[in-house]
């Protein structure tokens, strides 16, 4: 093995030891959740993308409907379509593979795929990272759900607190933009205004639906320059 895909592969074993650490988190709060070992496992094998799987298990044990949960991570995984769009040309796959390509296509091994120049080594990147990291976010997953669901009540460890945390760890490192969080104070109050009139987890789709017609209606930045106010003046 040449020392660049020994390098893959050291960045590619960091990246899902990582991510199966996180995932201890996930079988726990899934568990804590009301959700079975069976069922978290099965998260985690079939829908494989963690924003999503956090998003699900944290409408369900809010008292949302799975429906309502279901919708808001297809919302997150939505991103993930966009990933495969670029990573097609790189792949080149059909059949079995492609299908087996497009369960691989997360976060993590879009930029490790995408941070190397030449094909092969893209590739590489991709299956070694993709192959890492299911392997032990799955491992993961089902340590955490055993483990909690050895305990009788599983919400004395207060990890029904765990879900939001995690989204706020998750948050923060993009708030440091004014837009970005005058963006999550108003999703917040948006949320906070639905929740006493729509059912649990549906506040969370709107506030996801409104977000995204913000995003695709929003003023272009003009070239060269900042992002023109609505009254034709840049601050």
């Amino acid at each position: 093995m040449s020392q660049a895909r020994r390098a893959i592969v050291r960045d590619a074993l960091g990246i899902g030891i990582a991510s199966g650490a996180y995932a201890v988190s996930f079988g726990a709060i899934s568990t804590a959740a009301g959700l079975s070992v069976l069922q978290t496992s099965a998260l985690s094998v079939l829908m494989f993308t963690g924003a999503s799987q956090f998003a699900l298990v944290g409408v369900v044990g809010a008292g949302g409907s799975v429906w309502a949960g279901a919708a808001t991570a297809a919302l997150l995984g939505s991103r993930n379509a966009l990933y495969g769009v670029r990573l097609s040309s790189i792949l080149d796959r059909s059949g079995l593979k492609r299908f087996l390509a497009a369960h691989f296509v997360i976060d993590e091994t879009t930029a490790m795929a995408i941070a190397r120049e030449a094909p092969d080594s893209s590739r590489f990147a991709f299956w070694v990272t993709g192959a890492a990291l299911f392997t032990l976010w799955n491992l993961g997953t089902l340590v955490g759900a055993i483990a909690t669901h050895l305990v009788p009540d599983p919400k004395v460890l207060g990890l029904d607190a765990a879900p939001p945390a995690a989204f706020l760890a998750l948050l923060a490192p993009r708030l440091r933009a004014r837009e970005s969080m005058a963006i999550a104070l108003a999703a917040g109050v948006v949320a906070l205004a639905c929740l006493p009139f729509v059912p649990a987890g549906i506040p969370l789709l709107i506030v996801a639906i409104l977000v995204g017609l913000y995003g695709v209606f929003r003023l272009p930045a003009p070239r060269g320059g900042r992002r023109a106010a609505p009254g034709g003046e840049s601050h």
